[in-house]
């Protein structure tokens, strides 16, 4: 394994010891920093340790005391926090193998504890448990990457002015926490799914991490529907990670996959944990969300996919988690059911939503519907608007191909067909 590898793997569970012996997230940050910054300087030297997380671990607590001990009140501070660790009980210990404890769970409910304001919950636990730089994680938000700056630090202060501990939550907590960590989770495969910027439209590993956090809950919490549903939505989604970039690096969108690669284990999987999503009770965003996946998936191609069933489960959706996303997710949903023209009428009805002013899914999904409408001039003015805003290079690339088809057709109808033929569809079935 490579240092670069060991890194990515063990950054997350680093940080979550850290910040459990220290209780102070910029100290564990900047300790496993220096950490993996000394690993940097001798590794290439010395060779890759046999128990790399062990070697991280120990080099990064001796850093977390320097820094400590450079502080005018260190005393004070290795005092109190020396006072909280026995409160909390001995941290684990490296176990036989050198492998540190898997941390990680506890630092997702400090970072989605009711203390901090909702919007702050999810953004520290991008940063912090994923990894994702502040941009990314305001990107992936679609705020300034300014105001998500100012959300992480001023959550990290709560955290440490509060004295908010790092723990699993009692079992009587878990109803009003657990919502959070579902979506900070699933905000870290929307990032891998659908990158919001850079050269590649994946991040594979950030999706199959989110993937198995999501298999850490649902083995601590088997009964509770909503994590098997994000489960279930992330696995039927992942099931068709290999159909989605073509040869040339180029993105393929849901129509025009070859559905003979998707992952049939993993989508039947994903059916099974729909099943129990949406039994014994009313059912949730996310097994609301994972039916629609399992939709998709099961159709043999877009025109014979169950569109009114699928529009019917965003209008559950709707009510359940509304949002534009939502709201542009079914009027897709809608053109597929009832023509272009009644999805365009839904989509012009978000014009003013600001949430979706950079949004390029929205662009280009009016610039395919104006397309299929025969209204060249304004699907070409829509894609060039789509193109703006993009952020990868394979989405990018995607509209620059189906602006120049228009542009070629000059202003010609486009060829009736199946419901679908020339459907853009949304980068999620599902709500970002």
């Amino acid at each position: 394994m490579s240092a670069e590898a060991v890194f990515r793997e063990e950054h997350g569970r680093l940080l979550a010891a850290l910040a459990r012996r220290f209780g102070d997230l910029d100290l564990a940050e900047e300790a496993a920093s220096d950490a993996i910054e000394a690993a940097l300087a001798h590794w290439p030297v010395d060779g890759i340790p046999p128990r790399p997380g062990a070697w991280l671990m120990t080099t990064a607590r001796r850093k977390a005391v320097d820094r400590l001990r450079r502080d005018r009140a260190y005393a004070a501070r290795l005092a109190l926090l020396q006072v909280e660790a026995d409160r909390a009980g001995p941290a684990p210990a490296v176990d036989a193998d050198g492998d540190l404890p898997d941390e990680r769970l506890q630092l997702f409910f400090t970072c989605a504890h009711p203390a901090l304001p909702a919007e702050d919950r999810v953004a520290l636990t991008l940063r912090c448990l994923a990894g994702l730089t502040t941009p990314e994680v305001a990107r992936a938000f679609l705020v300034p990457v300014e105001t998500m700056a100012k959300r992480i630090t001023r959550a990290k202060r709560k955290i440490r002015e509060a004295r908010i501990p790092f723990r699993v939550p009692a079992t009587d907590e878990l109803p009003d926490r657990l919502p959070e960590v579902l979506q900070a989770v699933y905000s870290v495969f929307t990032e891998g799914y659908a990158a919001s910027s850079g050269p590649s439209l994946q991040r594979l590993d950030l999706a199959e991490e989110a993937i198995r956090l999501a298999r850490i809950l649902h083995r601590l919490l088997p009964r509770e529907r909503e994590v098997a549903g994000l489960l279930g939505l992330m696995l039927l989604v992942h099931a068709r990670r290999r159909s989605r970039i073509g040869p040339d690096g180029g993105l393929v969108l849901l129509e025009e996959q070859d559905r003979g690669r998707w992952d049939r284990a993993m989508v039947e999987e994903g059916h099974g944990l729909v099943e129990f999503a949406l039994t014994a009770g009313p059912p949730g965003p996310y097994g609301v969300q994972a039916a629609i996946a399992a939709l998709h998936d099961e159709a043999p191609d877009v025109a014979t996919t169950d569109w009114p069933q699928i529009v019917a489960l965003y209008d559950v959706l709707r009510a359940l988690a509304p949002s534009p996303v939502v709201e542009l997710n079914r009027a897709v949903a809608v053109a597929m059911r009832d023509g272009p023209a009644a999805g365009l009428v839904l989509l012009d009805g978000l014009a003013g939503e600001p949430r979706l002013r950079d949004h390029h899914p929205y662009p280009a999904a009016r610039a395919d519907l104006l397309h299929r409408l025969g209204r060249a001039g304004e699907a070409t003015a829509a894609y060039r608007e789509a193109l703006a805003s993009a952020r990868t290079e394979p989405e990018r690339a995607l509209y620059r191909r189906r602006l120049d088809a228009v542009e070629r057709l000059g202003g010609s109808r486009a060829r009736a067909g199946a419901p679908g033929q020339n459907a853009t569809s949304a980068p999620f079935e599902g709500a970002r």
